[in-house]
């Protein structure tokens, strides 16, 4: 039996990126993948995830903004008849580029903030002076007909300002805000013990969120979900592993998730050297934790398998060395210990250790050729 078709694409545009967030979720070593796609090939991976049955698409990076060629990689999206959504820092964006990106038929936006305070929101990027870009990169989204999302990476050093941070968004007319939990691999992993939250932070911040949802309900939607960390039982995988979602990186390689590149041992192959219809029905990297047949216990026996897919298997591979165990997030997991371990350490609000930032020289200086 094959498994179902994917209807979502995140295309990660580049890795280079003018902030240096500490919870990214590109890889540590995105340093080593210069080699991004060029305009046609990006324009092919579009037109066969379409034949595959991909009905959105997500343009991200790193920063999208700085690909040129980025209207027309839109304006293929929009002729295939895909829904396209952009994230982006936002500092770089123009009310003329705003316009094209409209014009080429960009349905949606979402500009990050680090925070609603404005100098914490330029220390979590990386110290540059970034905020003032953010706010007016939303006034152009809205005045150039854009839907607008704003979208939070939420964690010890900015959750205690939830209140501030949708009074922000409600302020600039966003349509949807994303209160988006750190979800700890890629950077945020090497930042665990500065991001992690207490307990008391993320109860008040879930109580906060749905005030707030009640009360802009109409009017702006709001998405908050407790951390994983928090939780008694893991999220699945994206709905299941490589069951509707597809990343494509800037350097080609397909993935069944955006941090998947992390499970060493784990063979990934290129858009450039296969179809995307192969990598999804064939490839090792796809099949490999697909369903539910290669769940080991306490899942395969578990109620919750067809619910869950035994959790998120770059989680699992971060925090116990091995992709192939329960998500250690569950209460039933044998290795739930080591998150209790990491969650217990966090007694207050303080954060206990330097941020490791990702370094701007190195995101700057890849793929500048790219044509």
């Amino acid at each position: 039996m094959l498994p179902p078709r994917p209807y979502s694409l995140l295309c990660e545009l580049t890795y280079r990126c003018p902030l240096q967030c500490p919870y990214c979720s590109n890889p540590v070593d995105f340093a080593r993948h210069t080699e991004e796609l060029r305009t046609e090939e990006w324009e092919r991976v579009l037109t066969e995830a379409a034949a595959l049955g991909v009905v959105q698409v997500h343009f991200s990076g790193g920063e999208p903004l700085l690909r040129p060629d980025l209207p027309a990689i839109v304006t293929r999206a929009r002729a295939l008849d895909l829904y396209s959504n952009l994230s982006t820092g936002g500092t770089l964006l123009t009310a003329t580029l705003a316009r094209a990106l409209r014009e080429a038929g960009l349905d949606s936006l979402q500009v990050s903030f680090q925070d609603a305070d404005a100098a914490n929101s330029d220390r979590l990027a990386g110290g540059a002076p970034s905020f003032a870009k953010k706010m007016q990169a939303a006034r152009f989204a809205k005045a150039a007909g854009l839907s607008l999302t704003v979208n939070v990476v939420l964690h010890r050093q900015n959750l205690d300002r939830i209140e501030a941070i949708i009074v922000l968004a409600e302020e600039l007319g966003a349509e949807r805000l994303e209160l988006a939990n750190t979800q700890y691999n890629g950077w945020a992993f090497k930042n665990r013990a500065s991001l992690l939250p207490t307990r008391a932070q993320v109860e008040h911040a879930a109580t906060v969120a749905e005030a707030a949802r009640q009360r802009l309900r109409g009017k702006m939607e709001i998405l908050y979900v407790l951390p994983d960390y928090f939780e008694s039982f893991p999220k699945p995988c994206l709905n299941g592993w490589g069951r509707v979602f597809l990343t494509v990186t800037a350097d080609g390689t397909a993935l069944p998730c955006q941090t998947a590149r992390e499970i060493r041992g784990l063979r990934f192959e290129n858009v450039r050297s296969r179809a995307l219809d192969e990598l999804w029905f064939e490839s090792e990297a796809f099949c490999k934790f697909r369903g539910t047949d290669w769940l080991p216990e306490p899942c395969r026996s578990c109620d919750r398998r067809e619910i869950d897919f035994g959790g998120c298997r770059c989680q699992a591979f971060l925090v116990t060395g091995d992709a192939t165990v329960t998500d250690p997030v569950c209460s039933l997991s044998p290795h739930h210990d080591l998150i209790e371990r990491a969650v217990g350490e966090n007694t207050t609000a303080d954060c206990p250790a330097e941020l490791i930032y990702r370094n701007i020289s190195e995101s700057l200086r890849l793929g500048a050729s790219v044509t």
